[in-house]
């Protein structure tokens, strides 16, 4: 039954994936964009139709040997007088034979095909895992590339206010023409930075629809979710270990390595069991020239030349690679998880930083150098080096805000849980 409706849910998900995409609405959540992305992303399709593969092997390995039909005819005269009956005139065998499989190799076979079954349900986790990274990390440029865009448009709409105030003053006979002219030289400096910043806008929409699968790649919406604000401390009161001890229990691509183990286990045990030769047994009747009796045989191979030393050699290398990709899932983990507490931890600090000190002090230049500057006792390169300090402060905070947040789901992606709790200190 769960194969039928797997079969099901990939015809339904296998016959929209390249059709026209839903109309996105105006406003997309981050959960929007989560559920459309579980719902249309092919490379999750994929992974489900490995495991209806899976259990169509299940299911073949199940099966028994067919029987074999067998039908032989001797004595047939070429040429003879008097002939008798058909079936009375000549030696006629039938039977029906039936291979058997000894060793356990049925039971063998079909438990090497369940560990692939689990193997590939643990794979669609992992490719959901890594699927609600992906978008969220979309998701969150699209808010980043929104967030620069009117960083440079504010900065545009400054540098034209204090254009036109010096216009003004140009004509009233209080500006030289250099320094108008060189005002309108640095105002397409930060046009060219508000065309740039909305070309990265659109390339981030783009990017997060096609991960999404929706068509066309062009259409428009905003988000609705945002970055977090100055954030508290987090607090992980079980310790590192025990994140990573979580993370090895609960990260599907290591348990789809340790199936992977299992799996070459038990090829290696059904190896071992071709080593004893099938048997073949039979019966049926034999009509002899107008008698008919009862037959039946026995077929037994004799291992003089092989003894299946390719498929065990095979199968105990397949063992030992299975063996070292668990190890290397586990450190993988390892080093996820730790450089996962490592970003939280510096991007939190880098976040609270940049919003309690740096910005502040730029934004108080800016306004200060600013009203210098109308009054006469501040210069216009004053006035644009403030302006370029505070635009570069205010794309700091900006990415500062996409990297705490971006630590926070590369935490929950690292423990294959859902992400830590603020509070206290991160240990």
């Amino acid at each position: 039954m769960r194969s039928v409706c797997i079969a099901v849910l990939g015809v339904v998900l296998g016959g929209t994936l390249y059709a026209q995409g839903p109309d996105l609405p105006a406003k997309l959540s981050l959960e929007d964009a989560l559920r459309t992305a579980e719902a249309r992303n092919p490379l999750l399709v994929v992974a489900q139709q490995g495991v209806v593969a899976s259990e169509a092997d299940v299911m073949g390995a199940r099966k028994r040997p067919n029987p074999a039909f067998t039908l032989s005819s001797e004595g047939i005269p070429l040429s003879q007088q008097n002939r008798l009956p058909f079936f009375d005139n000549q030696e006629l065998a039938f039977g029906v034979q039936q291979e058997l499989e000894p060793g356990g190799r049925r039971r063998l076979r079909t438990e090497q095909a369940q560990h692939g079954v689990e193997a590939s349900r643990a794979s669609v986790r992992d490719a959901l895992r890594q699927l609600r990274f992906e978008v969220r990390r979309a998701y969150m440029q699209v808010v980043l590339a929104k967030a620069d865009d009117e960083v440079a448009r504010t900065t545009l709409e400054e540098i034209d206010k204090v254009l036109a105030l010096n216009r003004a003053r140009y004509e009233q006979g209080e500006l030289s023409g250099v320094e108008l002219r060189r005002l309108q030289v640095e105002r397409f400096r930060f046009a060219d930075d508000a065309f740039a910043a909305e070309l990265a806008l659109r390339n981030a929409r783009s990017t997060l629809l096609a991960l999404l699968n929706v068509r066309p790649l062009d259409q428009p919406f905003d988000t609705v979710d945002g970055f977090p604000s100055a954030p508290a401390a987090i607090a992980l009161p079980e310790g590192a270990q025990a994140v990573l001890a979580r993370a090895l229990a609960n990260r599907p691509d290591v348990e789809t390595a340790r199936r992977e183990q299992d799996r070459a286990r038990t090829g290696l045990e059904f190896q071992r069991a071709l080593r004893t030769p099938s048997l073949a047994v039979g019966a049926g009747l034999k009509r002899d020239f107008g008698t008919t009796g009862l037959v039946f045989n026995l077929a037994i191979p004799v291992p003089l030349f092989n003894h299946n030393e390719g498929g065990l050699a095979r199968a105990g290398a397949e063992e030992r690679q299975a063996a070292a990709r668990v190890v290397a899932a586990e450190t993988r983990v390892s080093l996820d998880v730790q450089q996962a507490l490592n970003a939280v931890d510096v991007s939190r600090r880098r976040l609270s930083y940049v919003e309690g000190e740096y910005l502040k002090n730029a934004l108080e230049a800016r306004d200060i150098v600013l009203a210098s500057y109308r009054s006469g006792a501040a210069t216009l390169i004053d006035y644009l080096d403030a302006q370029r300090s505070l635009r570069e402060a205010l794309r700091i905070q900006n990415r500062a805000r996409f990297d705490y947040q971006m630590s926070l789901f590369q935490y929950e992606a690292a423990s294959g849980t859902a992400g830590p709790a603020q509070g206290k200190e991160l240990r």
